[in-house]
């Protein structure tokens, strides 16, 4: 024989988890173009002999009316077909691989520098569509990109979905912006775009006690532009080294927004996060990560 002890253990332990372990063996022998399995029951698969020892399968093979060589065709069946079998799940795993790192959204999110961590239920997506990426365990950017990159051409989305997907794949610049906090002309994303899209979204009651009694605001309405200073604390910081300077006004810095009305609502919103003597904000409640961002309540 061919095969010692030490070997027959190894082949059966890396057998007993191939797809294979049930398939019968005369079927494996033809599909290698090898020696045909003389025995053609459906039943006779490798999931037979891996539970035996050495000399057990030995044995069996011999009340089988085999010779002793038909153990060294049994390794070499079992060994043939790991060796397809475990290439193949290698040459997938890296080809995934290979496809996330080759992935245009992904470059050119990284050419825009918009982070991959970015989370979705910060964008100006509809809600449908924010159902939608729940239910597919869709959080980030970066997961976004990676699963559209994965739709089938048969799949259709439409909506929002697809304008972000076609804004991004087409680096549509206006069209990024109405989704994401983007600043067009610029690159990365931005604080003071994303408590204009949150303001955006304010009732027209709630816009009210903002500017002129915002101890009445909505809490959610106040925890969201929190989440927000939060994520986006670099830009926070940034924003109160400006204003420490010598004639600087909130009012100047928010004027890239070019709406007085959503301006005022996000000065409103931002002034407790970089302003010392504002009012502190809101303790952010523990709950639903995001999960409010867009809260119209």
């Amino acid at each position: 024989m061919r095969y010692n002890s030490k070997q027959w253990d190894e082949i059966r332990g890396s057998f007993s988890t191939s797809p294979m372990v049930d398939t019968p063996l005369h079927s494996l022998a033809q599909n290698l173009e090898g020696p045909d399995w003389p025995i053609k029951d459906k039943k006779e698969t490798p999931a037979g002999y891996i539970d035996l020892t050495f000399s057990e399968v030995q044995e069996v093979l011999a009340e089988k009316g085999q010779p002793m060589e038909r153990f060294d065709q049994l390794v070499d069946i079992l060994k043939e077909t790991l060796a397809f079998d475990n290439p193949f799940g290698d040459m997938v795993e890296q080809a995934a691989e290979s496809s996330e790192r080759d992935n245009p959204l992904l470059k050119t999110m990284a050419r825009l520098e918009i982070p991959e961590n970015f989370p979705i239920e910060y964008t100006a997506l509809q809600t449908s569509t924010l159902d939608f990426c729940r239910l597919e365990k869709i959080t980030t950017l970066g997961q976004f990109a990676v699963f559209a990159q994965g739709l089938s051409q048969a799949v259709i989305v439409g909506g929002d979905f697809r304008a972000l997907l076609n804004a991004l794949s087409h680096v549509d610049e206006p069209a990024l912006a109405k989704y994401l906090p983007f600043r067009v002309g610029h690159k990365g994303l931005h604080l003071v775009e994303a408590l204009a899209q949150l303001a955006r979204t304010i009732p027209a009651d709630q816009r009210t006690l903002l500017l002129t009694k915002p101890t009445l605001v909505n809490p959610s309405i106040r925890e969201n532009a929190a989440r927000l200073a939060t994520f986006f604390s670099t830009e926070r910081s940034t924003i109160r080294t400006q204003l420490a300077a010598p004639g600087a006004s909130l009012g100047r810095i928010l004027v890239i927004i070019n709406d007085p009305t959503i301006e005022s609502l996000v000065a409103a919103l931002l002034t407790p996060h970089v302003i010392s003597d504002a009012p502190a904000p809101v303790a952010v409640a523990k709950k639903s990560w995001f999960g409010r961002l867009f809260s119209k309540k």
